[in-house]
């Protein structure tokens, strides 16, 4: 439970601090007086004033915000030219923007610095456990043996490698395998086990008992920073997939998760090792990068369709229909965060 614990304040706090750190930067580059940087929500644990700024830690680790001058629509402006809604829209767009990006930043830096330390899993089938009288085993794998083909089917990844062999219940599959170089053929036949789908069905699925044993190959510096951006986009595409699947209900509500699922997968992942935590450190980021520009009012992709408008239009839109438009984000956010505490709750 304190692994939990603490690996859930170390992520969100990473996550949070360097989302608050893109809008405080980008503002002070623009000429935005910033009143407050909060790692947290209220009410305040620690705070410290340095120049113009209050730096403070809110008891609450569940987000941050930066309060900039003449922000809030509800808040009066006095046309100073350090506040928010003084500055050009395209200056303002470019520090709202600049929360996310930073998360999509951090996401390449720290997958990059996995990829020269720990490595790069190696596109490849490596056989790890081989399970004691299973099909695998009489056919003489060893833990190290490359599964090539299925088949007949090339294959890379052991997901590859177990959807095909998955389709064949208690029937043979024919697999090619190298070891020390020489490449063997042998046919075993399936046994049959159960797997439970995404929708929630238990259908019939043919295994042969082996794991899965990640080979890593570390790589320099231009070559991390590539295959980071590379691992970050494709992260950005699998997010916008789910977000897609739940407006065409081609993938469940269930399936979303909040704070506790957070906690519970950061806990479980800690205890799998320090790099597994910052693989789903890396993933997060980039979840909270692409949720936060959806354009869903009191978050950055709210504030982004405002400027755009306001661009437009020609003139800010009036403090009154920000404001309702806010309240109606404020309980779709509400409603929002009750559904997946519930599904957290369910899950647990």
């Amino acid at each position: 439970m304190l692994i939990t614990i603490l690996a859930t304040i170390f992520v969100l706090g990473i996550l949070v601090f360097f989302h608050e750190l893109g809008h405080f930067l980008v503002a002070k580059r623009a000429g935005i007086r910033v009143e407050k940087f909060s790692l947290g929500f209220p009410p305040t644990l620690i705070s410290k004033k340095w120049g113009e700024t209050e730096y403070a830690i809110g008891i609450i680790p569940l987000g941050g915000y930066v309060k900039m001058a003449g922000e809030n629509p509800n808040e009066e402006s006095h046309g100073a030219p350090y506040e928010f809604m003084s500055k050009p829209v395209w200056k303002r767009f470019l520090v709202i923007l600049a929360g996310p990006f930073m998360n999509f930043v951090l996401a390449i830096v720290v997958l990059a610095g996995l990829y020269m330390t720990r490595g790069k899993e190696v596109e490849a089938v490596f056989i790890g456990q081989v399970a004691e009288g299973s099909p695998a085993e009489r056919a003489g794998f060893s833990t190290g043996d490359e599964i090539v083909a299925i088949d007949g089917v090339e294959v890379k990844t052991f997901q590859d490698m177990a959807s095909l062999i998955y389709k064949k219940v208690e029937e043979p599959v024919a697999i090619a395998w190298r070891r020390d170089g020489v490449l063997r053929t042998d046919t075993v036949i399936t046994y049959r086990d159960e797997a439970v789908t995404p929708q929630g069905d238990t259908i019939a699925v043919g295994k042969i008992g082996v794991g899965h044993q990640p080979v890593f190959r570390r790589l320099g510096v231009i070559a991390a920073v590539g295959s980071g951006f590379n691992q970050a986009v494709f992260y950005v595409e699998k997010v916008f997939e789910f977000v897609i699947g739940l407006i065409t209900r081609t993938v469940t509500p269930a399936d979303i998760g909040g704070p506790i699922l957070i906690g519970q997968l950061a806990g479980a992942t800690a205890r799998a090792g320090f790099d597994i935590l910052m693989e789903f450190l890396a993933l997060l980021s980039v979840n909270l990068a692409v949720l936060n520009i959806l354009p869903i009012p009191l978050l950055d992709g709210g504030h982004l369709v405002f400027l755009l408008v306001e661009k437009v239009k020609g003139s800010p839109l009036s403090m009154k229909t920000r404001l309702v438009i806010q309240q109606i984000g404020i309980a779709f956010l509400l409603i929002l965060v009750i559904f997946v505490t519930f599904n957290d709750i369910r899950r647990w």
